[in-house]
Formats: C-alpha cells, sequence, structure tokens
C-alpha cells in the first residue's frame, strides 16, 4: 500500500510547487502592470519615482501574504480538476484581500503606492490568476474533443488496491484504449485525493453525476471482494448511465499478480448473484486427497470437470476421469495435462450402467476416494423418458456404489441435488433414490458413503443462463416460465469447494447440504441479464412467459420433513439428520425394476415413474409389496 501512495504524494507536490512558483510570478507581475498602467506605460516617468522601489522593497511579503490568502481559500486544491463559478468567486476573494493586505502593508512600513494602484492590482491579478486556472478547463475540453480514434474514457469504481493495480495497467500497458477520467470510491477520506493523478470524486451514489460530467464512455468495478447486494446497488447506478460496464478478475489473480487488460472483462450474472468468498480448510481436504487415488464419474461435465481440477490441484496419486462423452473427457484431460503436468491423468471412456465395465476399472485402478457425479439432470426430458433417468442415475449409482465397496474404496460421495427434497419430478425422484442408496450401502459396508446436495450451479450445461444469454445474442425474446419461480443459485467452483470440505467431515451415511443463500428470483435474474448486455426488458427485448414445464416446481427445498439441521464447523455446510427406512424391501424393489427393464413399455415406464415419486416422498414407509404395475409386466 505505501509503494502505491508514495509516487501519488509525490505528483501532489510537484503539482502545488508548479502553481505556487506561477502564482509567485503572476503576483509580481499584477504588481508592476498596475504601476506600468497607472503611468500610462511610461516607464521613464515610473522609475523617476519612488513607487517602484517601495514596490521592490515590498514584494516579498505581499507575495508570501497573497499565497497564504490563496492557500487558506483552498485554491490549490481543485485547480486541476475543476474549474468552475465558484472558483472565480474564490480568486476574485483572494485578489481583493490581496490588495487590502497590499496597502495596509504598504502604509505600516511607511512605504507609497499611487491611489488607484490597488484596484488597478486586484483586476490585473483576478485576470491572470483566472486565467491560467481556467485554461485547463479549456484544454480537457478540446482533448475531449480530439481524443484518438478508440478510446475510452473509463470510470474506476474503488479507489484501493484493486483500483490502483488497475489504474496502473491502464496508463502503462500499450494495449489499453482506456483512459481514465475519475475514480468512485464511498470512503469519505478518499474523496478529492488524487490516485496517480486521477482525482476520486465520489462515492456510489455520485456514479451518473460524474459519468455525464467527465463524458465517461466505459465503467469498471474495481472491487472483487464487493459482496452481491453491493454489486447490484452499484449495477441500480450504473444503470442509470448509457456506459459499458465491465469488471475485475478474481481476488486470488489480483493476488497473484496475474491481472491483465485482456482479463478485465464484462460484468456477468455470475458477479451478481455470487456470495462472500467460500472458505474451506485446505489441510482437511488435502488429507484425504493427497497421495490417493481419486476417480470422478462424469468427470467431462460442469461439476465433474470442476471436481477433476480442485482434486488435480491438490496431488492425489492418480486421477481417473470416467466418462461416456469422449469430447468432454478430451478436453479436462487437455486442460490439465497443461495446468498440471505432473500429474498422473487416466481418462476413460465408458457409461456407468455398463455393470462389467465400472467392474473392470475399480478392479484396475482401485480408487481411495470416487466423486460421482454422472447423471441425467435435465428435468422435463426426464420426464418424457423417465425409465432412462432411472436406469443411469439409479442403477448407475448403484453399480458404481457396489463396485465401491467390492474393492474397498476408502470414501464415496455422491454429488445430489435439492430436486431429491419432496421430488414432484422423475429426475429428483431418481436422485433421491440415489440418496437412499448411498445410506444402504453405508449400513453394510466398510466404506464411508455421504451425499451433497445443492442447488442450481452458475452457468453449468442445461442451465438457464446459458439459455439466456443465446436467447438474448439472437435479439430475444427471452423466455421465463413462470414470474414466481425462485431457485437457490452456487458458482461450480464454489459448489465444487463444498463439496470436499463436506467430504472431510464424512464419517459415512449422512447427507450434506450447502448453504445456497438466498434464492433468487427468475424473472429478476433475466431482467438483470438484459441490462447487463446494455438493453432494456420489455423495450428492447421481451420477457416472455411460457408457463410451468412437465416436472417443474415453483420453488426448491434442501430438506426432507423430519430431516432437520445439523451444524457443522463450516458455517455453509449443514448435515441432515437420516430418514429411517428398510433397506431390505428398498433393495428387493431395486432388484425388481433392475429385472423388468429390458421389458418396459411406455404405459409401464409412466407406472415406474409415478411409483418412484410416491416412494421417495415417503421415505419412512417404503414399499415392501411388488407394485402392481410390476406384476402386470412380469405376467
Amino acid at each position: 500500500m505505501k509503494e502505491i501512495k508514495r509516487p501519488f504524494h509525490a505528483q501532489k507536490a510537484l503539482r502545488v510547487a508548479c502553481l505556487v512558483l506561477a502564482d509567485l510570478i503572476l503576483i509580481n507581475l499584477s504588481a508592476f502592470l498596475a504601476l506600468y498602467i497607472r503611468f500610462e506605460f511610461d516607464f521613464r516617468q515610473l522609475y523617476a519615482t519612488t513607487f517602484l522601489r517601495d514596490m521592490l522593497i515590498y514584494a516579498g511579503i505581499n507575495s508570501a501574504c497573497t499565497i497564504l490568502i490563496f492557500h487558506i481559500l483552498k485554491l490549490y486544491n481543485s485547480l486541476w480538476e475543476f474549474a468552475s463559478v465558484s472558483e472565480l468567486v474564490r480568486i476574485t476573494l483572494g485578489c481583493f484581500f490581496s490588495a487590502v493586505f497590499y496597502m495596509v502593508g504598504m502604509f505600516m512600513l511607511h512605504l507609497t503606492v499611487p491611489r488607484s494602484f490597488p484596484a488597478i492590482y486586484m483586476l490585473i491579478l483576478c485576470l491572470l490568476c483566472g486565467a491560467l486556472r481556467l485554461s485547463y478547463r479549456c484544454v480537457r475540453r478540446t482533448r475531449a474533443g480530439l481524443r484518438s480514434e478508440g478510446e475510452k474514457r473509463t470510470m474506476l469504481i474503488g479507489g484501493g488496491q484493486a483500483g490502483a493495480i488497475a489504474l496502473r495497467e491502464f496508463q502503462t500497458s500499450p494495449r489499453s484504449e482506456n483512459k481514465v477520467v475519475c475514480i468512485i470510491d464511498d470512503s469519505p477520506n478518499k474523496v478529492g485525493s488524487y490516485l496517480r493523478g486521477v482525482k476520486i470524486v465520489g462515492g456510489r451514489s455520485s456514479i451518473p453525476a460524474m459519468a455525464e460530467k467527465y463524458d465517461v464512455d466505459e465503467i469498471v468495478l474495481a472491487i472483487p471482494s464487493a459482496s452481491r447486494q453491493e454489486k447490484l446497488q452499484i449495477l441500480s447506478y450504473c444503470h442509470n448511465t448509457s456506459c459499458t460496464l465491465r469488471t475485475l478478475p478474481g481476488i486470488c489473480q489480483l493476488a497473484n499478480g496475474e491481472v491483465r487488460i485482456e482479463q478485465i472483462r464484462e460484468v456477468d450474472i455470475e458477479d451478481l448473484l455470487g456470495r462472500e468468498t467460500v472458505k474451506i480448510d485446505l489441510d482437511e481436504v488435502a488429507a484425504y486427497i493427497t497421495g490417493k487415488t481419486v476417480l470422478v464419474t462424469g468427470g467431462g461435465g460442469s461439476i465433474g470437470s470442476e471436481l477433476c481440477r480442485q482434486a488435480a490441484a491438490q496431488r492425489p496419486k492418480r486421477l481417473i476421469i470416467f466418462d461416456i462423452y469422449e469430447n468432454n473427457a478430451y478436453d479436462i484431460q487437455m486442460e490439465l495435462r497443461r495446468t498440471h503436468p505432473e500429474l498422473d491423468l487416466v481418462v476413460l471412456i465408458g457409461s456407468v450402467r455398463d455393470r462389467a465395465r465400472v467392474m473392470q476399472v475399480f478392479d484396475r485402478y482401485r480408487p481411495d476416494l470416487v466423486c460421482h457425479a454422472a447423471a441425467h439432470k435435465h428435468v422435463p426430458l426426464m420426464e418424457t423418458s423417465p425409465f432412462e433417468a432411472i436406469k443411469n442415475n439409479v442403477f448407475g449409482t448403484y453399480n458404481v456404489a457396489q463396485a465401491a465397496d467390492r474393492f474397498g474404496t476408502q470414501r464415496f460421495i455422491l454429488i445430489s441435488t435439492d430436486k431429491a427434497v419432496n421430488p414432484t419430478n422423475v429426475m429428483g425422484a431418481s436422485k433421491r433414490l440415489c440418496e437412499m442408496i448411498v445410506q444402504m450401502m453405508n449400513d453394510r459396508s466398510a466404506t464411508e458413503y455421504v451425499a451433497v446436495r445443492f442447488g442450481n450451479v452458475l452457468g453449468s450445461a442445461g442451465s438457464v443462463i446459458p439459455l439466456f444469454r443465446k436467447q438474448i445474442r439472437s435479439g430475444g425474446p427471452v423466455t421465463v416460465t413462470d414470474k414466481r419461480v425462485i431457485r437457490y443459485f452456487m458458482t461450480i467452483p464454489e459448489a465444487v469447494q463444498l463439496i470436499f470440505q463436506a467430504g472431510a467431515y464424512a464419517r459415512g451415511g449422512e447427507i450434506f447440504v450447502l448453504d445456497m443463500g438466498e434464492p433468487v428470483r427468475i424473472d429478476d435474474l433475466a431482467r438483470n441479464m438484459i441490462r447487463l448486455s446494455g438493453f432494456e426488458p420489455d423495450v428492447d427485448i421481451p420477457v416472455v412467459y411460457t408457463g410451468l414445464r412437465p416436472g417443474e416446481k415453483l420453488y426448491e427445498e434442501l430438506l426432507l420433513s423430519g430431516e432437520g439441521m445439523q451444524k457443522t464447523k463450516n458455517d455453509l455446510i449443514y448435515i441432515g439428520h437420516e430418514i429411517a427406512f428398510d433397506p431390505a424391501a428398498f433393495e428387493e424393489n431395486l432388484m425388481l425394476l433392475r429385472a423388468i427393464r429390458s421389458r418396459m413399455s411406455p404405459r409401464c415406464a409412466q407406472s415406474c415413474a409415478n411409483w418412484c415419486r410416491r416412494s421417495t416422498r415417503r421415505t419412512d414407509r417404503p414399499c415392501r409389496r411388488t407394485p402392481r404395475w410390476a406384476e402386470k409386466e412380469m405376467s
């Protein structure tokens, strides 16, 4: 911080010194010109009097007094940035008092000047000092009108360390097209100060006024640690301007010195939905990952790939990526080979539905930790293909869970969802069955089986945010199912951090619930995304309401009735109390489903889906008999 302030103070001192020197010249020049004009521009006549001699005697005292008067009137604080009518008034007052003290001082020292001298001196001094100060305003306006093509007049929000880094980059980088003309900071102590020669002009409430005053083209948010509410408030002020809004990278990149011009990006909706930085105990996470063999199923997906990234950072003995989609697997493989060349990375293609393939992988690599992220997750699509959800989500999980037990895996982490709570759709019901499988396997195995339940993640494949972006790029309309729909959101890195932290707390059988923060209305989300793209909702881009999709709920829940909530050491992670069910009856029904899946008719599949919903809602009363649809199918 000191390294930033030193050049700032030096520059300010140099500016004030130059200004004082200029005023000293103007003060004495004004006194001489006043006498010269009084004697009608006849220097010989002036030289023959004592007036010139007396003026020279008093010049030093008059200069010091006038500079002191100008200082008291604060003419050295806002000169270069603001030249206005109020400053002209202060200049006039300063010149008036200078003339008054000139006469008083001359009288006290028994020196003489013509009676008309004070008025002429005051007028000339006022004109010269005013011209000096107003000249900057004219130059600034001329430069604004003649600025180079592509130059962006920029307002920087944040006068702290991050703002100083960004400002330095803008001023020194040859790639920068940004000219920072003013800085916004809420600290009253900083307002009126200068950072690298740029003035801090006010708090966030002054953004619209300052944007107009300085003819701002672009606003850069340089507060990486700002909370969601602060960002939303800043955004509301920026909406009253016609400026583009961009932001700095995260605080970690700033700390590592990785900030470059090309990393300053447009504000995304993720910036407004995020929470305070998640804090996890890396030592606890490293304790069960470092030096271990880690298997991630669905490792090419949105959550799975981030699980691989963060697991790789903990130096595992080996990382195994298992995914059915070779393109996704290839992408994360290339990324990890570039970022972690020392990592023992194995990428395998296969489906969790293929029991033989799953057993083969476990038999060969014997993973110590399994993160099971492979699943179908699209709610409306699973409604029309219910048994595909059951095959992939339920039996895929069952296959991987059994393999973990058979080959001695130490810990098994299931990635679940808030849709598993009181499910009204096939996808949610299938994930609730997965949670029950995990609890069932934990009771009969030495492996520690746990589930981690959370809501929507920002920007994941198939989520609403990529859809809205695509609709906005195409000119709209942006489709929202219902005005009342609310969802919980979390960033992908944040969710994975908490998954691994929950894994450190695992003792077997827990369902960890992540604190998702405040829910977000999807309608508000859509409208904010439109505004961030530079458009006005329902004016430039319409918002259309299409009605709830098959299986969709107005709101999601994080706990089943009766699960309760138990705290952990991390304020964002809770444990839902286990709801008792009959494992034997539950497994019997699973085996029944597996036995008839190859002969499942469309009608029977729908009956199966309905049964899944009923059975997962009332987990305290498991089905103890063969369902009628199954009896008919088997007969």
